[in-house]
């Protein structure tokens, strides 16, 4: 059990698994839609949901979600990364999950789970970088 919550390395610990966290969810997204959707098929699919721009937005999500997770990860870019990260949930939410509801698990998918994403990277910019990572200050 946790007994002192502001003790220094136990947060700074807490804050590298929330960013390594966030990373593997960037990555495992960027898979889903280069190996299960398939590229012409995340294209297809933010045209049909009527993102501008659909095909440079989904090679600029793709190619987002492929090095801001791996940056997120390491421990790099840490503070701007999160705060591309609330702008690519806030658009799921309005162009994708906004009018399924509330749960995730509803068809289409919720936008309960992006909201939830937005909200930990908001948490993990105000945290910063946490332990373990190439920049190795907690505080960048």
């Amino acid at each position: 059990m946790l007994t002192n919550q502001t003790d220094p390395e136990k947060i700074a610990l807490a804050t590298t698994i929330l960013r390594v966290s966030l990373g593997v969810v960037l990555l495992a997204h960027v898979w889903v839609k280069i190996f299960v959707y398939t590229v012409p098929g995340t294209i297809g699919f933010f045209d049909s949901v009527g993102i501008p721009l659909a095909a440079t937005l989904a090679y600029a999500t793709m190619a987002f979600e492929l090095i801001g997770g791996l940056m997120l990860i390491l421990g790099v870019g840490v503070k701007p990364i999160t705060l591309v990260t609330v702008a690519l949930m806030l658009g799921a939410i309005i162009f994708v999950h906004g009018g399924n509801g509330w749960l995730f698990a509803n068809e289409g998918g919720g936008w309960e789970y992006p909201a939830f994403l937005a909200l930990a990277a908001i948490v993990q910019y105000l945290l910063g970088t946490g332990a373990y990572s190439i920049t190795s200050s907690s505080k960048t």
